[in-house]
């Protein structure tokens, strides 16, 4: 994993941001991505990396916090619906993405339910188990760590799949 660099956000910036009901760390990464207009290998390979890097903080997280475990296993189970989304070269749901510069819940579905169809059907699993994790461990904080356990083996298995995809696909073709 190649993750680097830390940058200090002025503290009114990250209160506006959360007040958008938005993750910081994603919105910032989002932000970039639009500005910079990265080739699709590198965009796949930025959410990627970041799937397994919320995949190993709330995989840490289990024991300790399982409201903040659930988010983190939510945010990678997300990042690889996005990789995967560039990997598929699905290029209206990207355009959509890129127009309003972020992400919606439908056009994540969307890409799941591609992605179930021609790779996998565990991907949509696990996007189904990180959903509820979104909603009933994060938002609504009902789940203890036992039924978080229960579901971190879907999203590991997404980001075993989208390896896996990403491993076989020819270079240079999203």
């Amino acid at each position: 994993m190649s993750l680097s660099e830390a940058v200090a956000i002025p503290k009114v910036i990250a209160d506006k941001v959360r007040s958008l009901s938005a993750d910081l760390e994603s919105y910032v990464v989002e932000k970039l991505l639009h500005e910079l207009k990265l080739d699709p290998n590198d965009e796949a390979r930025v959410h990627f990396e970041l799937a397994e890097k919320y995949f190993r903080e709330g995989s840490e997280l289990v024991d300790k916090d399982s409201a903040q475990a659930s988010e983190k296993l939510y945010k990678a189970a997300e990042e690889v619906v996005k990789a995967l989304a560039y990997n598929l070269g699905l290029t209206e749901v990207l355009g959509r993405d890129r127009e309003r510069g972020r992400w919606t819940v439908t056009d994540l579905e969307v890409v799941a339910r591609e992605a179930a169809r021609r790779i996998d059907e565990e991907i949509y699993i696990g996007w189904d188990r990180a959903n509820y994790l979104h909603v009933w461990g994060f938002h609504e904080g009902k789940l203890d760590k036992e039924a978080v356990k229960e579901r971190l083996p879907y999203i590991e298995r997404m980001i075993k799949i989208l390896r896996e995809a990403s491993q076989k696909r020819p270079p240079g073709n999203p």
